[in-house]
């Protein structure tokens, strides 16, 4: 388990680096300036759960079962919050209007929300099961 928490940690770090760069340099000049921050939010968030899949996969003191909720907390939520905000923020780039779907954005938000009380609860505990 540890090993694909520590793959998906590095695979959503790497593309947040790279999804970064691409709103940076190729999306800067395309859509608004309210609309990139929004991109950069996504970007932020998916980076923030890349580097707590890495500390959760270095971590002994959680259950190996917590690790797994996570990992699938994580998963999920990431690709539901920050791929839809990519999504929303490129919405006049497109001829889909992604505005349809954006109500996967707060169910995101509420998986990885999910995925850190998890590991609250697993430090509460205070023992590996």
């Amino acid at each position: 388990m540890n090993k694909k928490i520590l793959i998906l940690g590095a695979i959503y770090g790497v593309l947040a680096v790279v999804i970064g760069a691409f709103a940076a340099h190729g999306l800067k000049p395309k859509i608004p300036t309210e609309a990139l921050q929004t991109f950069e939010t996504g970007v932020r968030y998916q980076m923030y759960h890349a580097l707590l899949l890495l500390f959760i996969g270095n971590l002994e003191q959680i259950s190996t079962r917590a690790k797994s909720i996570i990992f699938w907390l994580i998963f999920v939520g990431v690709i539901l919050f920050s791929f839809s905000i990519y999504a929303l923020a490129t919405n006049t780039l497109t001829a889909f209007n992604f505005k349809t779907i954006g109500f996967i954005t707060p169910l995101g938000g509420l998986l990885l929300i999910a995925a850190w009380l998890v590991l609250l609860i697993n430090f509460l505990k205070g023992s590996k099961n």
